[in-house]
């Protein structure tokens, strides 16, 4: 952890009480001294005033030197007084003063002992709270609980914890609801592929049936059933390898080679792409643009998106009908508009175009809804988006952006 606000808060409490401590003892030992000072000053004095009662003649100098002599005292002297000099005091009240300071002083300490033990206890209890809330938290997560607000204001090393673990619980309450979002996604996209792939198996199977039933049938017909069938392999065909990129976008498994590429150029062969479609529906396409207009990406990967729009503009233009596509770039993005003139989408279905599986009221027999949701996935995948407006029976147009 970075911050340990509350053991450095503990530390200064711990410091300050110790230098406290000091202080208060210094300051003591500085009153225990003059005390001493004052029962030694008072002593001598009564001494020096008997000393020029009796002896009137003596001089104050003369006085003043024996008080400041440096010659030790006989300490024999004082023990016909029974005072023994090594180990008292000749003054009966700094004895007294002695054992009071020196009992008072080891309170004082004992006191401050206590503040400290107080100061050090209290921080680990509050320690020894916090941790008893987050291992509550941690039980409480793992029965499944992620309703918790467990968000810490405070900057100590335990409260920074209990964010932390508070971040972990979103995320895990996050991945929850989305497992099960996913699991009725994957339940909704198994029953839709089902429903997808259950239909032309059985248009397959029943003009097989019919094939090998009738043995007889003219050429023409059974060559109508043959391009049928064709026709819905290539559907199933079509769907799988969608799915198949789809959950690869998905699982972010797709390894996207990204280098400046010309629009021109990504365009030119999404074109190619869909020209036997746009032949078939007598659908002409148009280009317009800045030649020199480039974006970042997969050019691979933006030509199958630009594909599967470009269709779905064929598909809902009138025959003999065109599509517009203009291209451009700034300091900001590039752009892509495409631009049909068929029969557009109805606003009950525009919210849902870029849905998997959705078909909309618009929407061709053929259709299997998951073209548009794969462009979208791969546009957003190299930084861009894509927005779509339309007009039922005036057409329909898709802006595409890739962002700088």
């Amino acid at each position: 952890m970075k911050n340990k606000i509350e053991l450095r808060k503990s530390i200064i409490k711990i410091i300050f009480i110790i230098v406290l401590t000091l202080i208060v003892i210094g300051l003591y030992q500085c009153y225990q001294y003059r005390i001493y000072t004052k029962n030694f000053n008072n002593k001598i004095g009564s001494i020096i005033a008997k000393i020029e009662e009796y002896y009137p003649d003596i001089k104050t100098n003369e006085l003043m030197e024996i008080l400041n002599s440096k010659n030790d005292v006989d300490t024999n002297l004082f023990k016909s007084y029974g005072i023994d000099l090594n180990n008292e005091s000749i003054l009966l009240n700094n004895n007294k003063s002695f054992s009071f300071f020196w009992i008072s002083t080891l309170i004082i300490i004992l006191i401050f002992m206590l503040l400290l033990l107080i100061a050090f206890f209290k921080y680990n209890s509050n320690k020894d709270k916090k941790l008893k809330e987050i291992a509550e938290y941690l039980e409480q997560i793992n029965n499944g609980n992620y309703k918790l607000d467990i968000d810490d204001n405070t900057e100590d090393e335990l409260s920074i914890l209990k964010n932390e673990v508070y971040k972990t619980t979103i995320m895990l309450k996050e991945v929850a609801e989305n497992s099960v979002k996913d699991k009725v996604n994957l339940k909704d996209s198994l029953s839709n592929i089902s429903h997808q792939l259950k239909t032309p198996l059985a248009s397959i199977t029943i003009m097989i049936d019919n094939i090998l039933d009738n043995p007889d049938m003219d050429k023409e017909t059974r060559i109508d059933f043959v391009n049928n069938i064709k026709k819905q392999i290539y559907n199933i065909n079509f769907l799988i390898h969608s799915l198949l990129k789809l959950s690869k976008l998905d699982a972010n498994t797709v390894n996207f080679l990204n280098k400046k590429e010309k629009l021109e150029n990504i365009l030119n062969q999404a074109i190619k792409n869909v020209s036997i479609i746009s032949d078939l529906n007598n659908v002409k396409i148009n280009m317009q643009g800045n030649s020199e207009s480039k974006i970042y990406c997969d050019a691979k990967w933006q030509i199958e998106a630009i594909s599967n729009i470009l269709k779905n503009g064929i598909e809902h233009s009138k025959e003999g009908g065109k599509v517009d596509i203009y291209f451009e770039e700034n300091k900001v993005y590039s752009q892509i508009k495409i631009k049909d003139y068929g029969i557009g989408i109805d606003n009950e279905d525009l919210p849902h175009i870029f849905e998997r599986f959705y078909k909309g009221k618009s929407s061709s027999n053929d259709s299997i809804g998951i073209g548009l949701a794969l462009s979208k996935s791969i546009i957003e995948k190299n930084n861009g988006n894509i927005q779509v407006n339309s007009k039922l029976n005036e057409g329909t147009e898709f802006v595409i952006k890739y962002f700088k």
